[in-house]
């Protein structure tokens, strides 16, 4: 079968172990991207924990795809998930313009809720690991006051240079190795979370892990998430570089994030008129 945006089908959605089959994927300028809608990625996820074959999703927006072509560490952490997500307007906009579109933008933020709801029905446990001193602990609550039933199994906020403490990772391994949790929320950001989730997976194999940012800010109110309307124009990045005006978001939003944005759009747009041209598709890389 022609792989164009390396899109696989299969002809029903469960392995026969149970457990969720592999969502449809395509390739984003090279990088592997679910062509799925949020109900699509909560269902992967927690079907998953319920079979306990163990899952790692990234929701992945501009700036995942610019470091995806700078670092080989990074690319290997996307690669290596087993669910990547557009949690993104401008992923949104380019796929539409390559002809290639996905269904909808499934964002972390969204997500923390959905699987929340999905977890207190299945009886399945939640650990929150990251966020700013405090915010798993409240957010634990807010989760909880929202979804009656839901289990967290348990709250950790790692202090700053953690990644480079080999006792402090230790201590975060069994922390959440003796909680046991199926379905583990880790809010550290973009690649710090990943590679920690990396590193745990191999002490806890069945559970599924969901790098979220800082989605739990949003849940508690530390960090107001902007409006909907905001989210649809694809303007969120202004929003929260308003919040915080800090060198490191300017950078990543400004300096590094629109010319990449400018280049994924031509991309795609040369995909769009190749497939055109060639009556055919093709993988959509870096072109």
């Amino acid at each position: 079968m022609t792989q164009a945006v390396a899109v696989a089908m299969r002809d029903d959605d469960r392995t026969t172990d149970g457990a969720a089959a592999p969502a449809r994927q395509m390739q984003m300028m090279g990088a592997p991207m679910g062509v799925v809608t949020e109900t699509d990625a909560v269902k992967a996820i927690v079907d998953a924990a319920e079979a306990g074959t163990g899952h790692w999703t990234i929701t992945a927006n501009l700036d995942h795809l610019r470091r995806y072509h700078r670092d080989p560490i990074q690319k290997g952490l996307i690669d290596e998930a087993d669910l990547v997500v557009a949690d993104g307007m401008p992923l949104i906009w380019a796929s539409r313009l390559a002809g290639e579109p996905l269904p909808e933008r499934v964002s972390g933020s969204s997500m923390v809720w959905s699987i929340c709801e999905a977890a207190s029905k299945r009886h399945q446990s939640v650990f929150l690991l990251g966020g700013d001193p405090g915010v798993a602990e409240r957010a634990a609550k807010v989760f909880q006051d929202r979804y009656r039933g839901l289990e967290i199994a348990g709250t950790s906020c790692p202090p700053v240079g953690f990644e480079s403490d080999e006792l402090e990772l230790e201590r975060i391994r069994r922390q959440v190795v003796e909680a046991s949790p199926r379905i583990v929320f880790v809010a550290l950001g973009f690649p710090k979370q990943d590679l920690l989730i990396r590193a745990l997976r191999g002490s806890l194999p069945s559970a599924c892990f969901l790098g979220v940012g800082i989605s739990l800010s949003y849940a508690t109110g530390d960090v107001s998430r902007a409006p909907g309307w905001i989210c649809g124009l694809g303007l969120e990045w202004a929003y929260r570089l308003r919040q915080e005006p800090t060198r490191r978001l300017t950078r990543r939003y400004i300096v590094d994030g629109l010319p990449f944005g400018v280049r994924m759009m031509i991309s795609a747009a040369r995909h769009r008129l190749g497939c055109v041209s060639h009556g055919d598709s093709r993988i959509w890389g870096d072109n």
